[in-house]
């Protein structure tokens, strides 16, 4: 391959390096956990690369150095040492320096805000817990306070999920019958995406999340819309057909003939960010199309299908659940 060639084909890859930021990047971290993980990301490459280099050199000096090089590296003390005393060394330090580093959280402290997240198939429970016990329950978006010690409690429902907002944090798994943690402190607001990163079925790649980091003043104030119940609608017709679907028996609307709690909760959707969990963004437009098809835009998932709906009573349904928020 001669220099031009070599030049256009690093040219070729440049924009690949895009990837390496955006909402869903682990190298546009906005959390000191985030910071860590990026940290002890950087330090094993650059480890990797001069240990490459070294085991590269060695290489060639037992090939074609000199002979008394060669006769060295044929040495069974040499050997010893450069092939099992010095990785298992350096492995040994980089485990007990990286324990330390992931491990600097204030876990003895009491949190600000604890939040429990439940990864379900294929969609994410959230709960607010306030400080006087009581519970808010969301679904497929994660909203936190920056400046705040956030504690958030992660289990499953059902098989093995695995919670991950690159931006925040490293991953950590979703274990039926057991709950993990994770503390968090954001630095900045803005909005993220997060995804399950443990297959969990059909649908693992279509189970994706927001996490929106707000300013304490707006998350007390939005968290205050949030535990109230839907905002009355003009959208009767809509209501109706959600009713007369039995969309209830599986959906709660606090404030509604709605008490399901098997599916996420419906109360404020029209306010969030996406529908089908991160699948499509909000509004009407998506609302209509996850009702029309949504068996194949996110397949094996549990919502009933219900084409018996027309096109109007589909419109006028999807009307009514953006109205909730």
């Amino acid at each position: 391959m001669n220099a031009v060639t070599r030049f256009i084909a690093l040219a070729s890859a440049a924009p690949l390096l895009a990837g390496c930021a955006g909402a869903q990047s682990m190298f546009s971290p906005m959390a000191a956990e985030a910071d860590r993980v990026v940290l002890l990301f950087r330090v094993m490459l650059i480890g990797s690369c001069v240990i490459g280099a070294l085991v590269a050199y060695c290489l060639w000096l037992a090939c074609r150095g000199a002979e008394d090089r060669r006769r060295m590296f044929g040495k069974e003390s040499v050997v010893f040492r450069l092939g099992l005393l010095l990785p298992v060394m350096v492995l040994t330090l980089l485990l007990l320096w990286s324990l330390r580093l992931l491990g600097r959280a204030g876990q003895d402290t009491e949190p600000d805000l604890v939040v429990r997240l439940q990864g379900e198939q294929w969609w994410w429970r959230v709960t607010y817990v306030r400080a006087d016990g009581s519970e808010v329950e969301s679904a497929n978006e994660l909203r936190l306070p920056v400046d705040a010690d956030v504690l958030l409690e992660l289990s499953s429902a059902d098989v093995l999920h695995s919670f991950w907002i690159p931006a925040w944090a490293g991953k950590v798994d979703m274990v039926p019958g057991h709950t993990n943690h994770l503390r968090l402190r954001l630095a900045e607001p803005g909005i993220v995406r997060g995804q399950c990163a443990e297959y969990c079925g059909g649908a693992h790649a279509l189970m994706r999340l927001y996490g929106v980091a707000m300013d304490p003043n707006e998350f007390t104030q939005w968290l205050a819309r949030e535990s109230g119940p839907a905002v009355a609608t003009t959208q009767t017709q809509g209501r109706e057909i959600f009713v007369a679907s039995g969309c209830g028996g599986c959906h709660r609307v606090r404030g509604e003939v709605a008490p399901g709690r098997v599916g996420p909760d419906l109360t404020h959707l029209g306010s969030r960010l996406s529908v089908g969990a991160g699948l499509l963004p909000g509004g009407v437009a998506a609302l209509e199309t996850w009702l029309a098809r949504h068996p194949v835009l996110k397949p094996e998932n549990h919502m009933p299908a219900f084409a018996f709906l027309t096109d109007t009573e589909r419109r006028a349904l999807a009307l009514y659940l953006a109205s909730l928020q």
